[in-house]
């Protein structure tokens, strides 16, 4: 189950979170986001224990992507101890993400 951010729990959830927590950008106009979506929820199964997953609808809270320097989407962003370490952007696949992952945690 991913946790869903907006600008109350963003900063709690990521940026004052210890270990790596994956943040997935999205939009509900953005279909290369929702056909995204459904595969970082299963990584989000089988690498839970290791790093925490979220997503935040742009949306609704615009100010928190413009702060973290999401300007287009797709993005997915690695931070670890509340530092942004790492993102992915653009034509994402789900490989990519799964490799990503187990660069970082390696």
């Amino acid at each position: 189950m991913m946790l869903s951010l907006d600008r109350k729990n963003f900063d709690a959830e990521v940026l004052e979170s210890q270990g790596w927590v994956l943040v997935d950008y999205w939009s509900p106009k953005c279909e290369p986001c929702k056909e995204l979506k459904p595969h970082v929820e299963k990584l989000g199964e089988k690498y839970g224990e290791s790093m925490k997953f979220c997503e935040l609808d742009i949306t609704k809270a615009r100010r928190v992507a413009i702060g973290q320097k999401v300007m287009g989407l797709p993005v997915v962003a690695f931070y670890f101890d509340g530092e942004k370490k790492a993102e992915l952007t653009g034509d994402i696949t789900p490989e990519a993400v799964e490799e990503k992952i187990n660069e970082l945690l390696g």
